[in-house]
């Protein structure tokens, strides 16, 4: 038997509870000439809310997945073929090779620090390698921008996969939920982003022994990469114990990002470095990734306990570091020449997991 453990406090809030936590958005003074039009809207808003609408259009899933009569939400339909086209490119051999050129750094000077980052300028430097490289492209996925542009959100991860792995879709099928207004989640442009890229260069910082918050939200958003389920139909969207039943009858745990080639530059000033390197490595090998080599995945430290005022300053001198970041963009260029020639393959390719998770 199945059994879908129940028993948390409920969460829902009452209608005067949600419309003041709605209307609380609009506390700017400029808005009070619109008050009859914001009731107009927040009526709607509880709505949708108290009704639960998730995905307010939807078409028939139709004859390829499952459930052909399965209400699918045509948002999430619009993720998947964004995905299936990035991968049409992927595997297009006439297409230009592509780098995923990742700011790890929530840092800028568009924000409260006032500065930019010195992660932004470690890719910079990474960018010049790989913009020089005859037949290559590279797209910057510069998440700073979760702090600094308007309306940029990623949600955080909901832990399907711990509930059973198919309950996971990929891509995820968790935002948007119109309801909670949850909308507008940048992820449903970030997956292809990583999916069309043959190779991936990530620039990280050290924020307390980790990642920024904008680089674990991403990250932890990516596990529907690795055994995510295709098809939301055959749970009928997230019945638990649909789920449940699916992965005890066995579940591939498909790699949706396997066989892309990385590299790795993590930077600190006091401790972490080396930590962050580990866990950003660790995390693209589980996910079917291969690294570039030894010199592509590295971290260091810049100003090494020195003050923060003058961190800029320290990276001026660091030429050797400078270069390290080069050689990772080199490292990686090679690396993508192999991957597409055939000649970079992972030599544990035909082994077969006794416990794939």
């Amino acid at each position: 038997m199945v059994d879908v453990r129940k028993g948390m406090p409920p969460v829902e809030l009452d209608e005067a509870e949600f419309k003041r936590r709605y209307l609380s958005r609009f506390y700017d003074p400029a808005f009070e000439p619109l008050t009859v039009e914001l009731e107009k809207i927040v009526d709607a808003a509880w709505d949708a809310y108290s009704h639960g609408r998730k995905a307010p259009r939807t078409v028939k899933a139709g004859p390829r997945f499952a459930d052909p009569d399965y209400d699918i939400s045509i948002e999430w339909l619009d993720a998947q073929a964004a995905i299936q086209d990035a991968q049409r490119r992927f595997e297009d051999p006439a297409a230009p090779s592509r780098i995923l050129l990742i700011n790890g750094s929530t840092r800028s000077e568009h924000t409260c620090p006032g500065e930019m980052s010195k992660t932004w300028r470690l890719l910079e430097i990474a960018d010049e390698i790989f913009r020089a490289a005859p037949g290559f492209e590279c797209d910057i996925l510069d998440l700073s921008v979760l702090a600094s542009e308007f309306n940029r959100v990623i949600y955080p991860c909901k832990s399907c996969v711990s509930t059973a792995m198919p309950l996971c879709h990929w891509p995820c099928s968790c935002y948007p939920n119109h309801g909670l207004q949850q909308n507008n989640d940048w992820m449903n442009e970030i997956y292809p982003r990583w999916v069309a890229a043959h190779g991936i260069m990530i620039v990280a910082p050290v924020n307390w022994y980790q990642v920024s918050s904008a680089f674990k939200l991403m990250m932890d958003r990516l596990v529907c990469a690795d055994g995510g389920n295709p098809d939301p139909t055959s749970t009928q969207g997230k019945d638990a114990k649909k789920a449940k039943e699916i992965e005890l009858a066995g579940w591939p745990y498909p790699r949706h990002l396997a066989g892309r080639t990385f590299g790795v530059f993590a930077h600190g000033d006091s401790a972490g470095a080396d930590t962050l390197r580990r866990i950003l490595n660790d995390w693209l090998e589980d996910m079917g990734l291969i690294a570039a080599g030894h010199i592509a995945v590295i971290d260091r430290y810049i100003g090494y306990l020195a003050p923060y005022a003058t961190s800029h300053d320290d990276l001026d001198k660091e030429t050797a570091t400078q270069e390290d970041v080069r050689n990772v963009a080199r490292a990686l260029v090679q690396a993508v020449k192999q991957l597409r020639s055939g000649a970079l393959k992972p030599p544990d390719r035909h082994v077969k997991e006794p416990r794939p998770k």
